[in-house]
This record gives structure tokens, sequence and C-alpha cells, in this order.
């Protein structure tokens, strides 16, 4: 029997489903294209495709300019605003964990990066509270709508979708790093200047980005949404165990992953390599994170999020390790393009893994704010903790290597236990 026909039968029963009754599948297809099959339409419309334009923009300047933050990092430690450690807080600062709406988020976001233009480059207060506090609350409040609406848009292609979006990072992660490395180092043109430049930028693209997403959700939504089977309960998502170990996973792997995002280009001009190739090193990163973010989610697709999801955190957290033997330029780009393409695969698999474990798509977008909120202590403290490590004495490369290694691993190891109970809820290894 499928599981339409189980939860139909339930209903005229008039009985109240478990969480476990809209998640038990049979079959040799993955447990997250069978959940909903009436929740989505078949063939997505014009609608599902300017939603995702819009969203693919919005992280092109959201967590592109978060990808370009190593740049910041070379000059605000360059200029001794403040110790490495208390500059990675402002980079991650409440990022990324709060639901609101778009418009006032957009807003939000760039009024924050006009107000770094004004910050002065040696006042570590100013610019935390403009691009740590605004700037990061600005994303959180963009972030989760962006890629949790894909899911009620698409259905066969779920996780390619997100994947999709998420790319949009990547973009921006080859050009906000190059458009500022030259603006601020090769034009000298000024601090002030050069962060205008692209806070003008950035406006034009969420101005499209907001029409593009508003005129598809007013043209139509996604057609066939049934009623979810119970209404949503924290408590349900709480004692959710699969749910909540594939979360304790997921930001382990975080509170490492973002380690060569920020410290890349340190990490190359600081070993003696050339620092015009050290400036590229953030959008040679960005640039294999393309691929990560696109093809492990078509894989994701047939195989299960959750399955490629542990595979390639395993293989960043490996990667990490290989730092150890880096100390040239070709060894450098081959690493920035590996570990661009498995960290942006881990990036762009959580949130089909996240709404792999929903039991109805009108619950993956509280899922997601509630995995990214709980999650928030990791992901903020992540980078600040590798830049303690860093700066005790001179620059000790091996404490934040070694540090960033072992939680990612672990996290990898943990999010293989969250897939495995998952697995025996769902009667089927494709999750």
């Amino acid at each position: 029997m499928s599981t339409d026909a189980i939860i139909a039968a339930k209903a005229d029963n008039a009985a109240m489903p478990r969480i476990e009754d809209g998640l038990r599948v049979t079959g040799s297809k993955p447990a997250a294209m069978q959940i909903d099959a009436a929740a989505t339409p078949t063939r997505p419309g014009r609608e599902a495709w300017l939603v995702l334009a819009g969203s693919w923009l919005l992280l092109f300047t959201m967590f592109g300019y978060t990808n370009a933050f190593g740049v910041y990092q070379d000059l605000l430690t360059t200029a001794k605003t403040s110790t490495p450690s208390n500059i990675s807080w402002i980079g991650l600062l409440d990022k990324g964990y709060f639901r609101h709406t778009m418009v006032f988020g957009s807003v939000l976001y760039v009024f924050s990066l006009f107000m770094v233009s004004l910050a002065h480059v040696t006042s570590y207060y100013q610019v935390y509270l403009s691009l740590g506090i605004g700037m990061g609350l600005g994303s959180g409040l963009l972030y989760v709508p962006a890629v949790a609406i894909q899911a009620h848009y698409w259905k066969e292609r779920r996780a390619l979708a997100m994947g999709v979006v998420i790319t949009g990072s990547s973009f921006g992660g080859i050009i906000y790093p190059i458009l500022l490395n030259q603006l601020l180092f090769d034009r000298q043109i000024g601090f002030g200047p050069s962060v205008r430049a692209t806070a003008y930028l950035t406006l034009g693209l969420l101005v499209v980005a907001n029409c593009l997403m508003l005129l598809g959700l007013s043209t139509g939504t996604a057609k066939g949404n049934t009623p979810p089977p119970r209404p949503f309960s924290m408590r349900a998502v709480l004692t959710d165990v699969a749910y909540m170990v594939s979360v304790a996973g997921f930001f382990m792997v975080f509170w490492g992953l973002f380690f060569p995002y920020f410290y890349l280009q340190l990490f190359a001009v600081s070993h003696g390599l050339n620092a015009t190739f050290g400036f590229y090193t953030l959008a040679i990163l960005n640039a294999g994170s393309v691929f990560g973010r696109t093809m492990p989610n078509m894989l994701a697709d047939h195989l299960g999020p959750l399955n490629m999801l542990t595979a390639v955190s395993f293989g960043a957290g490996i990667l990490i390790l290989a730092l150890f033997g880096i100390s040239s330029v070709a060894s450098v780009a081959v690493f920035a393009v590996l570990y661009g393409f498995f960290s942006g695969a881990v990036l762009s698999l959580v949130s089909p893994a996240l709404a792999s474990l929903s039991p109805h798509p009108s619950q993956i977008g509280a899922r997601l704010g509630i995995a990214f909120f709980l999650g928030s202590v990791c992901n903020l403290t992540g980078t600040p903790i590798d830049g303690a490590l860093l700066t005790a004495g001179p620059y000790h490369w091996y404490r934040p290597i070694i540090f960033s290694a072992t939680t990612i691993l672990v996290g990898a190891f943990v999010i293989g236990v969250g897939r495995t109970l998952n697995a025996r809820r769902r009667g089927t290894p494709w999750v």
C-alpha cells in the first residue's frame, strides 16, 4: 500500500496519525521523494522558476559576501583592528537562523553594508556592529525562506533545486572576493568607496531578487498541497531522535567547515606564496563549490540526501588534514578546488537532508529554522576558536587544522548515526 493510501485510510478512520505514519515507505526510491507525492506539483510551473531565480540571487548576495569575508580577515588582521579570533566573530554572527520577511531582511542587509563603508578600518566595534550583527541578522531573515520555499515547488528534483539555489553563494563567492581585492588592494580607492561600490551592486541584485520572488509567489503557489497529518508540535520535533541526532551532526561539521573560507587567503600569504595568488584563493575555492553544490545533489535525488551528506562530510574532514602537506601555489590551488567541491556539497545537502526528515512539506521551513537556531553556537564560534588556536604566540596552523578536521569527522560520524536511524524508521536505505 502506498504512503498516500495509508494516510488516506487513517484519515477515513478519523485516527490521529503519529509522526512515523507519514514517514514509513517502501520501494527502491529515496524516502525523501515519497513522503509527499501529492504535496507538490509534478511539473514545476513558471512561478517555481521565478522563485528559484530570486532565491539564487538572494544567496548570491548574502553568502557570496560571506564567502568573501576572507578578504576582510586579511585586511583587518593586517591593519591590527583586533586579533584574528575576534575578527572571525564578525563574519558568522547570527547568520541564517530566523525566518522573517524578504523585504525587511533585504533592507537591513543593504543598510548594514552601507554602514560598513562608514566604519573606520581600525575600529573593531564599528565593523562588528555593521558587518557582524547588522548583515548577519539580515542574512538570517532571508536564508531559510529562500531555501525552504523550494520544497513547495519542486518534487522529484527537490535536492537539485535547493542545490542550484545555493550555487548562488558560490558565484557570489567568486565575484565578491575578486571585486573587493581589486578595489581595496590593486586600485586602492579606499575602504569606504570600495565597500560602497559592492553595496550598490548588492542593492541592485536584491531589488531584482525580491521582484522575482514576489512575482512568483503572487502568480501562483505550489498546487495540490495536502493538509499536514497533524499540527506542528515543537515537542514532536525535539523528541524526533533521528532529526535531533542528524542536527547535532550537521553542526559538529559546521564547527570546522568554514576554517578555509576564513583563513585560506591568510594561510597562503603567511606561507610566503604570491600575494596576488593569495587574493584569488577564495575565488578558486568558491568556483570548485559550484560543482559541489549541484552534482552531489543530483545524486541525492536518487540515493538520498543523508547518504550523500555523510560521504561528503567525511571527504571535507580528510581534506582539512591535507593542509599539513600544502606548501606551493599548485597545492593550494588543488586544495581550494577540492575543498570547495566537498564543502559546497555539505552546505547544499543540509537543507534537502532536513527536508527529508520532515513529515510534511508544511513543516520544512520550521524544521530548517529550528535546526539552524540550535546549531548557531557551533556556526558562530567555530572560526573564532580557529583564530584563538592560530595566534597563541606566532601562527600555529596545526592547531586550527586539527580542531577543524576533528569536529568535521566526528560530525560526519554522528550524521551517519542519524542516517541509520532514519533508514530504519522509513524502511529503506535511500535516505
